[in-house]
């Protein structure tokens, strides 16, 4: 029989996880988009809950994990580090070899905020145009009732 030991600290939980996956898809099948694939993760890096809709394509996953990541990973939307980093594809291709291939600068994934605007995880999505699975994973993170954020102000 295994004891007793301590939990550890959870700041994203599996059901507000959930909320967000069920708000995304609600938003996407609302907008129509193809079937999506939704990861989230929380602020260590770790997979709190996944979804692929029926239809997804086997890579779904890993791009919506990558999008997650990279936003998680540097601190703004993933969409944002596309953006930035257009002009530097070395730093882009470093960035993804030290992260083992979990870094995709595109539009996707954006950062899960608490209260005062630190990074506690990240939603990844993929599917849909970048902007489309952008646009789910703020509903999602909004139907869950917490906070995003593209890139400070």
């Amino acid at each position: 029989m295994a004891g007793n030991v301590f939990h550890c600290s959870v700041q994203l939980t599996r059901e507000q996880s959930r909320h967000i996956i069920d708000g995304a898809v609600k938003q996407a099948r609302e907008a129509n988009l193809p079937p999506l694939t939704i990861v989230v993760l929380d602020g260590g890096g770790n997979l709190v809950a996944a979804e692929r809709e029926d239809g997804c394509a086997p890579l779904r996953f890993p791009v919506a994990k990558g999008k997650a990541y990279a936003s998680l990973g540097i601190g703004v939307a993933s969409g944002v580090l596309g953006e930035r980093n257009a002009e530097r594809t070395a730093f882009v291709a470093s960035v993804s070899v030290a992260s083992q291939g979990h870094f995709v600068a595109v539009a996707g994934g954006v950062p899960i905020l608490n209260e005062k605007h630190c990074v506690i995880g990240a939603v990844g999505i993929s599917g849909a145009s970048s902007d489309e699975d952008q646009q789910a994973a703020i509903a999602g993170i909004e139907q869950a009732g917490l906070r995003w954020g593209l890139e400070p102000s």
